[in-house]
């Protein structure tokens, strides 16, 4: 999206997330199976793994990009799909916000000196693989050198975050999950890929935020 003033944009997003949708922002691109689980309270979840993702904003040629790696396809719950660089919280980790710092740097060579942390956004479930995530927004004033990691990403995607604001891009179609079809699946269609499940609701919670910005 074409920003006039990134430093404004940026003071926005802090100000606006202090009172998070949720709930709200995630039903636009929620699945139907999950919406069983929409009242269930994240924090009293036990058991489940810890986990954090970076959504890492920064301003290219006047707009406001931020990445998505594309995961290898392998046998596992998240083989082939989009998501945010990010990963489970290790013993070394001093918070989730160093996690997803980590995770990022080793993902696609983002250093954690160079993210201006902005804040977070509502931690999210994921029921498959058990793991409790939490978006962290970072900034960075230019756009970084990515390194991919070539084991787990397959490939780094820059977005244009004004495409996830775009009707246009929001779509749904049938999936093939685990063996069973998924009908009426909301995601967003970015650069001919399909980004779906968690990734898509905690994009639709930053897009709510921005939509509704000052």
């Amino acid at each position: 999206m074409k920003v006039d003033n990134t430093v404004h944009f940026i003071h926005s997003i802090k100000n606006a997330i202090k009172d998070l949708p949720g709930i709200v922002a995630y039903e636009r691109m929620m699945p139907e199976i999950r919406k069983r689980l929409s009242s269930l309270d994240v924090s009293e979840i036990e058991g489940a793994r810890l986990s954090s993702v970076l959504i890492l904003l920064y301003e290219h040629e006047h707009k406001i990009y931020l990445p998505l790696t594309k995961r290898h396809d392998y046998e596992g719950t998240h083989g082939g799909q989009i998501s945010f660089p990010g990963g489970k919280q290790e013993e070394v980790d001093k918070s989730r916000i160093e996690t997803a710092l980590r995770e990022s740097h080793e993902e696609i060579g983002v250093h954690p000196s160079d993210v201006e942390i902005v804040g977070v956004l509502s931690e999210i479930y994921i029921p498959p693989s058990n793991f409790k995530v939490l978006p962290v927004i970072g900034y960075t004033k230019t756009r970084p050198l990515f390194i991919r990691e070539e084991f787990e990403v397959e490939k780094i995607i820059e977005v244009e975050v004004s495409d996830f604001l775009d009707k246009k891009n929001h779509k749904t179609k049938n999936m093939d999950v685990r063996n069973t079809t998924m009908k009426d699946i909301p995601y967003f269609d970015i650069q001919g890929h399909v980004v779906w499940g968690a990734t898509a609701m905690m994009l639709s919670e930053l897009v709510y935020i921005i939509e509704t910005m000052d």
